[in-house]
């Protein structure tokens, strides 16, 4: 039977205080989507607020343009998925094998203390179903508590966008905390490589790449995990 995986977007488009946009970066939703697909899963999308998730538009720049992202922008079947995610407060972890969050800034805003989020993710580990995220978006695990009411982190190997990234696109002053310092801070054994280089991490059920070259192996990991 073909695997069943949820992907959890960001609603929030606001690049804090600056009037700049942000939202999801395609790569990392291109990518271990069509890793997802083409292994023969069942890819559901869902979001806070429900409809089309904002892109970054940054992420559509000719600059960061791959195989993945150039696939996406001709795949007409899931750019109309990606119009119609469904609500967060709306999917059931039950219905789903695993869950997996690109990232893009957006994510910093509204999948952190998101309590649809939280109630998911816990629900997917109580049932011992693997939960990934990349970038930006393994903040979506800070609050998260374990069974034993631990925080999911807590001593877990785990990566996400370092401090040396958001330093180097100049948003260190513009993000609400460094995803770096939080895993830290939340008792995360923190992994990282050299800026941009691929890294993905699994210790347990928990998944996470460090940045958009990492997303493919993210999703690759899960994938195996799954069988």
């Amino acid at each position: 039977m073909a695997k069943k995986i949820l992907m959890v977007l960001t609603s929030h488009s606001e690049l804090g205080n600056t009037g700049e946009k942000t939202g999801f970066w395609v790569e990392e939703f291109a990518a271990p989507y069509y890793a997802f697909v083409d292994a023969g899963a069942e890819v559901t999308l869902a979001s806070p607020a429900g409809g089309q998730p904002p892109i970054d538009p940054t992420s559509t720049l000719s600059d960061f343009e791959t195989a993945a992202t150039k696939r996406y922008d001709n795949d007409s079947a899931a750019q109309t998925l990606m119009a119609n995610t469904k609500k967060l407060s709306e999917v059931n972890a039950s219905d789903f094998d695993a869950v997996f969050y690109p990232g893009g800034h957006g994510p910093l805003w509204d999948l952190v203390d998101n309590s649809d989020s939280i109630s998911l993710i816990e629900k997917f580990v109580k049932e011992q179903k693997p939960v990934a995220a990349v970038c930006h978006a393994s903040a979506a695990f800070l609050n998260v508590k374990d069974e034993q009411g631990n925080t999911l982190v807590a001593s877990k190997k785990v990566t996400g966008f370092s401090n040396s990234e958001e330093a180097a696109v100049q948003l260190t002053d513009v993000v609400p905390f460094l995803v770096e310092d939080e895993l830290i801070k939340k008792g995360g054994d923190y992994q990282k490589t050299d800026d941009w280089g691929v890294l993905a991490v699994e210790d347990g059920l928990v998944i996470t790449g460090q940045n958009p070259a990492s997303s493919e192996l993210a999703a690759k990991k899960l994938l195996t995990k799954l069988g």
